[in-house]
């Protein structure tokens, strides 16, 4: 991307923190520290969004690499440091968007599933496991058509992988995870999106809640599930 491109990608911005609008198919860090420099990574655009100040700004938590939408940057190392805390503590609201494959029968739930490692040689993937941590899913139907749905996930904890575990571990996968799902065999890319957090960062003002549009390649399911750009 070009600096006007990362920039343009910018949701929020004070003296603190940024939020950016992720693209799909990006990692947000390098995979590894021997990894070739050529290797696309978001870290390597932050030298854009310095404004002024004396280094780039760095990830206070992380996305998928296919998952689009909101990530929080803090601009210095005591913003970081703020805003890894409230990450810990759970006391950030986070929304995600995605596209499903069928669907729950009911309009509403809540997940209450712990989630362990699949494979110690790949430490990321999960699956559920009654003696893992703690993973909590609020869940919501906004929309559905023929073999799939539209749905709203509010996740209470924030597990590796924790939203595409838990909706193909209920039954319904998110379509285009290439891990959970049929991604590998269809080649379409995951319909998974961090629409909104909300960041209560300022002691004496309210918490700072910011959306992102959704990814262009999950727009015409969404509209056939019956959404209309407005929510």
């Amino acid at each position: 991307m070009t600096p006007e491109e990362i920039q343009g990608r910018i949701l929020y911005r004070d003296a603190l923190m940024l939020v950016i609008n992720k693209p799909a198919g990006i990692a947000v860090h390098q995979s590894h520290p021997n990894a070739v420099s050529r290797d696309a990574h978001l870290e390597q655009y932050f030298p854009a969004l310095q404004f002024g100040l004396p280094k780039p700004p760095m990830l206070a938590h992380r996305l998928d690499k296919d998952t689009s939408g909101c990530l929080v940057l803090g601009r210095h190392r005591k913003a970081l440091d703020d805003l890894s805390k409230l990450f810990r503590e759970g006391t950030m609201e986070k929304s995600y968007w995605a596209v499903v494959r069928g669907g729950p029968e009911e309009d509403e739930g809540f997940i209450d599933m712990p989630l362990g490692r699949l494979d110690q040689s790949r430490g990321w993937w999960m699956k559920p496991d009654p003696d893992g941590l703690p993973s909590q899913t609020g869940w919501k139907v906004m929309g559905r058509a023929d073999g799939m749905a539209f749905v709203l996930l509010m996740p209470k904890t924030g597990r590796t992988h924790q939203l595409r575990v838990h909706t193909q571990s209920m039954g319904w996968p998110i379509i285009g995870d290439p891990i959970y799902g049929d991604g590998k065999v269809t080649g379409e890319r995951l319909h998974l999106h961090a629409r909104s957090i909300t960041v209560p960062l300022y002691k004496n003002k309210p918490p700072i809640r910011v959306e992102a549009p959704p990814p262009e390649h999950m727009i015409a399911r969404m509209v056939a599930c019956g959404w209309d750009g407005s929510k």
